[in-house]
């Protein structure tokens, strides 16, 4: 009797689980009911406008040329070569500009916390000035007020006859593959791989006697050693093909556009100043102690700062880290400004106006988006959760 007393009790609304199981049930079908309206109301109205939906348009050719492509594209390709191109050149921007901010933003980020006034001071100056202005305006600036203003190609800014800056872009010796780059490409996933073996038997030694060892020359030493023998032996891995003027341009070579090189500064400099912050907060909130026990034992400022500050301070800083990671690859969009070929101004804005396919072409743009700022999460979450500190 007891038993069945306590069924009923359990299966009440008075019990937390029941209606804790009750609410999610309903947001679950609140939330499907409204997704199935929208979808029964979108594809009456495509009926009724006799607009077609489906993918189709994917396989019928573009007809337009593309000012910079990764992989070879003609105008006769099909849209869907234009979409790889588009996140092609959005993925090229995301890794450049995630590399460069976070170099300029640590370099920046102590440079705040330097005791020389005027490193502090133009440090600060940097932060404050870039943080505050609006992204756009930034990559305005750079596309408009320098890039476009440099001479043309025949009045080009040259650096040792290799490197030639006009308002066309920075033209620069082109790589192509040669006999020996294969055994160039193993030679240097071997030396790789000892710098890994080399590594852990020095953390290793290190744990067991105290002796440190000087990893980082020995890896510099594996890593330009064995390729460079490789090279002696089999020959160079790549040509390389200078950039020649003929006529009104240049001729061979690699080209970066004046829209690609506008961005990539712009976006770089706006997040190189959050990322400086970041940094400046990571490092204050390391305990003065640390220094302090590290001063004790004989260290200088700068193995302080690389073995004992930064890897305490990498915790406080990966997780806002990472949502200027995100904010910097979804900034990539605002090239529609410039006309940079990436995804929003290529798909979004071109394949959109031709094919008039407005709900699949956003619905792609949106989801490229989606897996790239997933993917960055997962990428910085997972060393994060590596780095985290582990309680006994």
């Amino acid at each position: 009797m007891q038993n069945r007393i306590g069924a009923r009790k359990g299966l009440s609304l008075s019990d937390p689980r029941v209606r804790a199981w009750l609410f999610q049930i309903l947001t679950v079908a609140l939330v499907a009911g409204l997704g199935w309206y929208l979808f029964h109301n979108t594809q009456t109205n495509l009926q009724h406008r006799g607009i077609t939906s489906g993918f189709d348009f994917l396989e019928r050719s573009a007809g337009f040329g593309i000012a910079q492509h990764l992989i070879p594209y003609v105008e006769s390709d099909s849209y869907a070569r234009v979409f790889v191109i588009g996140l092609l050149n959005t993925l090229l921007v995301t890794f450049i500009g995630i590399i460069l901010a976070t170099l300029l933003g640590f370099v920046i980020g102590v440079a705040r916390l330097s005791s020389n006034w005027m490193i502090n001071k133009l440090a600060t100056v940097y932060v404050e000035t870039f943080r505050n202005i609006p992204p756009l305006l930034q990559i305005l600036f750079w596309y408009f007020a320098v890039f476009l203003t440099l001479p043309g190609p025949r009045g080009s800014i040259n650096l040792q006859d290799t490197f030639f800056i006009s308002n066309r872009g920075l033209n620069m010796p082109g790589a192509s593959l040669a006999e020996g780059f294969w055994p160039f490409v193993a030679a240097l996933v071997l030396a790789l791989a000892a710098i890994v073996l080399m590594a852990r038997h020095a953390k290793r030694r290190f744990d067991e006697t105290g002796e440190p060892f000087h990893t980082f020359w020995v890896g510099l030493l594996l890593l330009i050693g064995i390729p460079g023998i490789c090279a002696l032996l089999f020959g160079s891995p790549v040509h390389w093909e200078v950039p020649q003027l003929k006529g009104f341009n240049f001729v061979g070579g690699w080209v970066l556009i004046p829209e690609l090189l506008a961005l990539t500064l712009a976006l770089t400099l706006y997040t190189a100043a959050f990322i400086a912050e970041i940094v400046r907060s990571g490092i204050r909130s390391v305990s003065h102690g640390q220094t302090e026990a590290a001063r004790s034992l004989g260290l200088r400022e700068g193995p302080t700062l690389r073995k004992v500050i930064i890897p305490q301070a990498l915790r406080v800083i990966i997780p806002p880290l990472t949502s200027q990671y995100l904010n910097l690859a979804k900034n990539s969009s605002l090239a529609a400004g410039i006309g940079y070929p990436e995804m929003v101004s290529l798909f979004a804005g071109t394949v959109l106006n031709q094919t008039g396919q407005a709900i699949e072409v956003i619905a792609i743009t949106m989801s490229v988006y989606l897996v790239i700022s997933i993917s960055i999460s997962l990428l910085m979450n997972g060393y994060n959760k590596r780095i985290a500190l582990i309680e006994r």
